[in-house]
């Protein structure tokens, strides 16, 4: 199968799993229906339904399983292992560690944007850390080491965490259990456009580097006498992802 009946065949997918989206759930929406809210019609509760609590939420989990799996296939690329993803670097660890801190500290009041934004810091934390013990025996970035560095953060953020939760109330430490797990429940417009200003603009800044991935998941000498910058694509695409 080529890459674009491949391609084809997902999209076909991926249509139908967002009509499954909307359609099923407590309340039946039949494609008729669907239609009529589609084009503008239909009565206000099925419009309600569609456009305020599906269409969110079928939205929100595309981007969000759509980001991962880039991000995964940029770190297996990187790490020349098929099991590679972002738990192994640390970086889900640091993340972890930025939500459930503003959790403990009761700082979402502020604002819902303050979650992400503290999660994201703490994964950039993360892959900061990860990149200077990485690099702390030369500039050049051994993928070994690497992975090593990887699981020494890990290990601290999962520590940081626990010592977190041992001073927490049980009402913070059950609000970041159900976090870290995830959930689609409370998505909506403002949650799609904030996760879509930084996860699509990072997938397209990852699929121009798709090249060079792709030569240094064959081996990183091969890569550089193939020109591939291999020192930049390492920390540019880690960074990204």
């Amino acid at each position: 199968m080529n890459r674009w009946t491949l391609g084809a065949s997902l999209t076909v997918v991926l249509a139908v799993a967002i009509i499954a989206g909307i359609r099923f759930g407590s309340v039946p929406i039949s494609n008729a229906d669907l239609f009529a809210v589609l084009i503008g019609q239909g009565n206000p509760i099925d419009r309600n339904i569609v456009l305020e609590l599906r269409l969110p939420r079928v939205l929100l989990g595309i981007l969000v399983g759509g980001g991962l799996a880039v991000a995964g296939a940029t770190f297996q690329a990187l790490l020349r292992n098929p099991l590679a993803e972002p738990y192994i670097l640390g970086i889900s660890g640091g993340a972890s560690v930025g939500a459930v801190l503003v959790l403990a500290l009761g700082w979402t009041v502020a604002g819902s944007w303050v979650l992400p934004i503290a999660a994201f810091a703490g994964a950039l934390v993360a892959i900061t850390l990860v990149f200077r013990v990485a690099t702390a025996t030369g500039r050049a970035m051994d993928v070994r080491v690497l992975l090593l560095a990887g699981v020494v953060v890990a290990a601290f953020f999962s520590a940081c965490i626990a010592l977190i939760f041992s001073i927490s109330s049980a009402q913070t430490v059950q609000s970041a259990v159900l976090w870290i797990m995830g959930s689609l429940a409370a998505a909506n417009w403002q949650s799609v456009i904030l996760t879509a200003t930084y996860t699509l603009p990072a997938t397209v800044l990852l699929m121009r580097l798709a090249r060079p991935l792709n030569l240094m998941a064959i081996g990183e000498e091969t890569a550089h006498y193939l020109g591939a910058d291999v020192e930049g694509v390492k920390k540019a695409s880690l960074g990204i992802a």
